[in-house]
């Protein structure tokens, strides 16, 4: 694969800037000015680059998406044979990963994209597309284990806990010990899955 343009390259050193000013100060106080500084580009090229800060914050929206759509499917892939439980594990680990592949910023940036869904309709519609498709897959996974009538309640509650601890790890640092999220929310999923077993539908 080629190396890629110096305009894409210039587009995610923006993106990127965006995500660091945006974890540590919120959407509302990331200026261009900000943006720039954080890319190690000036004010102009971000101009050039991008028509609007909006229009910067709905490509992160999709890249960071997309990065979990792929944490995801490599997490799915290490999964051997059609162990059902397993599998949604293995998409809890990705949602909460820690170590190596823990991300700080991007959660504190998602969380930030999250309040601005509720005020920008355009990042409204990416916001939706992302955690519908994001709870989808969970509830399809569920499903394999609990059969489809629990499955969706069962996901819910499970995504629920998820962005739970994406909002308080974001808002409230060092309130929620290292590595406490998965665990807890590991185990919530091993009790729901157990107390919704297929033999239980009609």
């Amino acid at each position: 694969m080629g190396r890629p343009s110096n305009t894409e390259e210039r587009r995610q050193q923006i993106v990127a800037g965006l995500l660091r000013v945006m974890a540590e100060r919120g959407y509302e106080r990331a200026s261009v000015t900000e943006i720039a500084k954080a890319a190690g580009l000036s004010p102009g090229l971000v101009h050039y680059h991008f028509k609007d800060k909006q229009e910067i914050l709905l490509t992160l929206v999709e890249q960071l998406s997309a990065l979990v759509r792929e944490r995801v499917a490599a997490r799915l892939a290490r999964v051997k044979g059609d162990d059902a439980r397993a599998r949604v594990e293995a998409f809890l680990d990705a949602f909460l990963a820690t170590g190596a592949d823990a991300d700080p910023a991007a959660v504190a940036s998602w969380v930030t994209i999250s309040a601005e869904a509720i005020q920008q309709p355009e990042v409204r519609t990416l916001y939706e597309r992302a955690v519908r498709s994001d709870l989808e897959q969970l509830e399809e996974l569920v499903g394999a284990v609990t059969g489809k009538r629990k499955a969706r309640a069962v996901a819910a509650g499970l995504f629920a806990a998820i962005q739970g601890y994406f909002v308080l790890s974001a808002s409230v640092p060092g309130l929620v010990p290292p590595g406490s999220a998965a665990s807890t929310v590991k185990r919530m999923a091993a009790g729901l899955l157990d107390g919704a077993q297929p033999s239980e539908e009609a």
